[in-house]
């Protein structure tokens, strides 16, 4: 089976991380985050994905030369101008000749779930589309679904007004579609899938959604980014880690951690360098950079190279970025951005 994956999103909630590195490629328990998506597709049949990309699609090209990723091949489809979500996957779909049921899927979203029930349910109904439906205390954010006891879709509300949601299931971005999908989005049109054609498909009576509470997570907030990391570590997923876990911390190849150092709850990338008194608590260091002595780092992601100083404090979903210099005893935290 192929796939669509969207990765052409600015990632605008995980700057300035993202003014470097494409969000999907930010690593989840040292791996990034595209390899993890691609890889639960993977296990489920996928072979063959096509990746729907706008901003920094060299990245993606540079990473994987090979034009393999997390087990499945891949080729690239970079819209001209942002087309939406609908216009993403129509975009990407004709790149990829795609003429049979494939699957569309965010590339930001973390998931257990059972895609080949999902594949399973949507032809069994001889649905146009099935979506993935996960319930939330709080719906108001998403696309929230209401369906009928069959799971025929009677409903698509996207992100209501407080205490006018129709269910506590919200939209949770994997979906079956028939190749008839392109047919609703026009030619080089911006376009929503979320706005504008699935509230058609609920009229026209050709959607059908399947309620799972398998694990979850939107992982385009710094808040969380790190709780998707940290759920790995203290195994509420379960997945393949590139390390062993060493006190309740991934230490990946080269990283350097002082003897009177405490990390507890973080990943710490190839050659980073923890000084002496220092502290990181769920949080993720990438590649190379620098945690100064006695510096205390919490609930933070530190970019690629960035030197933390001596004495400086990091906490409340801190962001930084790649190769920043943190002045020593300064204080930083990033929670106005976390949600």
């Amino acid at each position: 089976m192929q796939a669509v994956v969207l990765v052409g999103g600015l990632g605008t909630r995980l700057r300035p991380l993202t003014e470097t590195i494409p969000k999907q490629l930010l690593p989840v328990a040292g791996v990034p985050m595209i390899e993890r998506v691609l890889e639960q597709l993977s296990s489920h049949g996928v072979d063959r994905a096509i990746l729907s990309m706008g901003y920094l699609p060299a990245a993606f090209v540079s990473a994987y030369p090979d034009g393999i990723i997390g087990g499945v091949h891949v080729s690239f489809a970079i819209e001209p101008v942002a087309l939406g979500t609908a216009g993403a996957i129509r975009f990407a779909g004709r790149s990829g000749s795609i003429d049979e049921t494939f699957l569309a899927v965010n590339g930001d979203v973390m998931t257990d779930l059972d895609v080949t029930a999902l594949i399973a349910v949507h032809r069994s109904k001889g649905a146009e589309a099935t979506i993935h439906l996960t319930p939330v205390d709080d719906p108001g954010r998403y696309g929230v679904v209401a369906c009928d006891a069959a799971g025929l879709v009677t409903s698509f509300v996207e992100k209501p007004e407080p205490g006018s949601a129709p269910s506590n299931n919200i939209n949770a971005g994997t979906y079956v579609l028939e190749p008839s999908f392109f047919d609703r989005v026009p030619d080089a049109t911006t376009m929503s899938v979320e706005r504008e054609v699935f509230p058609r498909m609920v009229h026209e009576r050709t959607l059908y959604a399947v309620v799972d509470a398998s694990y979850w997570i939107d992982a385009g907030t710094p808040r969380a980014f790190l709780q998707a990391n940290t759920d790995i570590l203290d195994g509420t997923r379960v997945v393949p880690l590139p390390g062993a876990l060493t006190g309740g911390a991934l230490v990946l190849e080269g990283a350097s951690v002082s003897a009177s150092a405490r990390v507890t709850g973080s990943v710490l990338g190839r050659d980073v360098r923890v000084g002496d008194g220092a502290s990181i608590v769920d949080s993720v260091v990438l590649e190379g950079a620098t945690i100064g002595d006695r510096a205390s780092v919490t609930d933070a992601v530190i970019g690629p190279g960035a030197v933390i100083g001596a004495d400086a404090t990091l906490l409340g979903n801190c962001l930084i970025g790649a190769c920043e210099h943190v002045p020593e005893r300064a204080r930083r935290s990033g929670a106005a951005k976390a949600a």
